[in-house]
């Protein structure tokens, strides 16, 4: 059997692992970006002995890591000097041969203990699927390398954002948020027929869906958290809210009381831009105890429902009085059903931009005010 060849350009990467750290950091990695063939990479010679890597373990997944450790023969672990670990995207999982020199996903670090954490943000994204295979090399006093075959390939998917990344979410937001405006309604745009469905169908009841895939790819509530989209901005000039939606041309209208209160806690959940000069965020109201509330506290950072940059609900003279920031557009989900006839359903004068929409947007990858160093 033919085995991939790497040049003689290749040399041994700077590692961590002479002082036997187990990680596989950026800087103990070097990328091989070679064709894989024959001619162009003639550094590599086939040596059988070598031990193929057995039964592979992928575990401690996050965002932007995750260990791998295989099982080897003993008696061989001396002559390995290296490991050349191949790790596609799925789509690519039938090129793992050090080719697709656009892809640098293939790469080479000196043998450590097992299990070796890979890490880096910049080849890693945030809940993807990737496949990954490992060959065992022994580097010779020539500087070629003689290799085993490539193990099978083994497919794992990275883990969505967690509490921590989101607060480095959360801090960019808080510095984008601007000064507080005063407002008293919560707001739901559809069609007409949405809210006659939930007359009839539901109960005369809005029911909760399950969150689509837009704003940061590695949000944790994207396609998992049930709720309802609410807005509340309002014009600066007007104090009320805008006349136009993207989203249908019959407005839900509810006291802010009534879903925000000091029975409601308040989760920060995302913040993203769609390649514009202003940004959305999405915060979380959920009713202390419910499904949803349970659901926010294992993975977004909680916020003070009196003191924060987004939304907030104080007293004032025996009343409730709510704010929210007025340089970001406020995406607010409650997780519980409401009943209509907590509010009132009219038409709208305005038109129906559709164009605005953020349904399944994406978001700009490049902003920098709204990206974090793990991926997208």
């Amino acid at each position: 059997m033919e085995v991939p060849r790497l040049g003689h350009s290749i040399s041994s990467p700077t590692s961590p692992c002479e002082t036997m750290v187990k990680n596989l950091s950026l800087e103990a990695i070097q990328l091989c970006e070679r064709e894989g063939n024959k001619s162009q990479d003639s550094g590599i010679a086939e040596m059988e002995e070598l031990p193929v890597p057995q039964n592979i373990k992928i575990n401690n997944i996050t965002c932007d890591s995750f260990k791998i450790s295989w099982d080897m023969d003993p008696k061989s672990k001396e002559r390995i000097t290296h490991y050349f670990i191949d790790l596609n995207k799925k789509e690519n999982k039938n090129s793992n041969k050090f080719k697709h020199k656009d892809v640098p996903t293939k790469l080479v670090a000196k043998a450590v203990p097992l299990p070796m954490t890979v890490r880096g943000h910049w080849f890693l994204s945030p809940r993807t699927e990737y496949t990954v295979a490992v060959q065992t090399a022994s580097k010779q006093s020539d500087g070629d390398y003689a290799v085993s075959e490539w193990s099978e390939i083994i497919e794992f998917c990275t883990a969505d954002y967690s509490p921590v990344h989101l607060t480095q979410l959360l801090e960019k937001a808080e510095v984008i948020a601007g000064r507080m405006l005063k407002f008293s309604l919560f707001y739901r745009n559809q069609h007409k027929e949405y809210f006659d469905e939930a007359r009839v169908q539901q109960g005369n009841k809005m029911m909760p869906s399950v969150k689509d895939n837009s704003g940061s790819h590695g949000s944790p509530i994207s396609g998992k958290l049930e709720g309802i989209f609410f807005s509340c901005n309002t014009e600066f000039n007007t104090g009320k809210a805008p006349q136009d939606s993207p989203y249908g041309r019959y407005r839900f209208e509810v006291q802010a009381e009534v879903l925000f209160n000091q029975k409601t806690n308040l989760y920060f959940g995302d913040l993203y831009c769609m390649y514009t000069a202003y940004h959305y965020v999405i915060l979380v109201l959920a009713p202390s105890g419910s499904p949803g509330d349970e659901f926010c506290k294992q993975r977004l950072p909680q916020l003070n429902i009196a003191d924060n940059k987004f939304l907030t609900c104080t007293e004032e003279d025996g009343r409730l009085v709510f704010h929210h920031a007025q340089d970001v557009i406020l995406e607010v989900i409650y997780t519980d059903p409401l009943d209509l006839s907590l509010g009132t359903v009219a038409e709208i004068s305005g038109h129906q931009l559709r164009s605005l929409s953020t349904v399944n947007a994406k978001k700009d990858p490049s902003c920098k005010i709204c990206n974090i160093s793990v991926g997208r």
